[in-house]
């Protein structure tokens, strides 16, 4: 069966780049500019307060964990009031050791293993447009287990040490994002998934999107009536159906055109194009550029032959 989620996530091709201890004791409080990028912490001992700009305040507990996919800015502190401390995550990014903050002696009151890593998939905003922008879970134990796994291979330089952390992020992402799927998740992949009529039909997409879908033949996989269809699942991903089975075509195409090792005819038939110029003028207009410029701006292999 195919799973959606797990094409998301290979399309987004995340891979580690930093991790790092984080401590405080007594009145503390540091504030993050926005970053971009996603980061994530998962709570070891004690427990603080996390503000997100954007949400409501969030207590973090030991066992807890916290993915941001596009980390905007936010604080963390302690529970006494103080002007947090502001850090320029770039700059941060350097520090390996566990950083302290507030009184520099004695037990933390909270003590978090937390970093960031990128996605190289320069179609990263659009996916990550369908997750939500912040996944809070509690007694995430296995997630923890994943996060120190992910310091102590950043910590080291064996052998394959990239493909481990690459794959040791997947395998976070994942975990992270399926334990926050169903209803009460926000407009996006995840709720559709978690609604049994709609994931029939997103699951339909993912597994055939060379075939000439309609809204009827959609409608019937989740067995819904077509405008019920359309109004659920517009409300739970934030975007009509047909737009969604676009964005996911074009999604597939940038990737084959970054792999360079398909020409334009074949890429067309895959993703349901019935010629090879259908698809290119539909790329342009969606992408801002001819497919083939497009892959000779973004691909990793020789010369792009552009098939007629």
């Amino acid at each position: 069966m195919v799973d959606p989620l797990s094409e998301v996530i290979a399309l987004l091709q995340p891979r580690a780049v930093f991790t790092k201890g984080i401590s405080g004791a007594g009145r503390w409080g540091v504030r993050y500019s926005d970053f971009g990028q996603p980061s994530f912490c998962a709570v070891t001992e004690g427990r603080c307060l996390l503000v997100v700009d954007g949400h409501a305040p969030l207590t973090l507990e030991a066992g807890d964990f916290v993915l941001l996919p596009a980390t905007p800015g936010f604080a963390l502190s302690g529970f006494e009031p103080v002007t947090p401390q502001f850090i320029d995550p770039k700059m941060a990014a350097g520090a390996t050791d566990e950083v302290r903050h507030g009184t520099p002696d004695g037990d933390p009151d909270a003590r978090l293993l937390g970093g960031y890593f990128v996605f190289d998939s320069p179609d990263a905003e659009l996916l990550v447009s369908l997750l939500p922008s912040v996944v809070h879970i509690h007694g995430a134990e296995r997630l923890s287990i994943l996060v120190r796994l992910v310091r102590d291979e950043a910590a080291e330089q064996r052998p394959g040490r990239d493909l481990v952390l690459s794959r040791l992020v997947e395998v976070l992402l994942i975990e992270a994002l399926r334990a926050t799927q169903g209803g009460g998740a926000p407009p996006g992949l995840l709720r559709g998934l978690g609604d049994a009529r709609l994931a029939a039909a997103i699951r339909q997409m993912h597994a055939n999107p060379a075939k000439q879908w309609t809204i009827a033949d959609l409608a019937r996989e989740s067995a819904l009536s077509r405008s019920a269809f359309f109004d659920r699942f517009t409300r739970a991903l934030g975007l009509p159906p047909m737009e969604y089975l676009l964005a996911w075509r074009m999604a597939i195409a940038k990737d084959l055109l970054r792999r360079q090792q398909l020409g334009v005819a074949e890429i067309a038939e895959r993703i349901g194009y019935g010629s090879a110029s259908a698809f290119s003028t539909a790329f342009s207009r969606y992408a801002g550029q001819p497919p083939g410029r497009y892959a000779r701006a973004h691909g990793h292999a020789a010369a792009f032959a552009e098939s007629a």
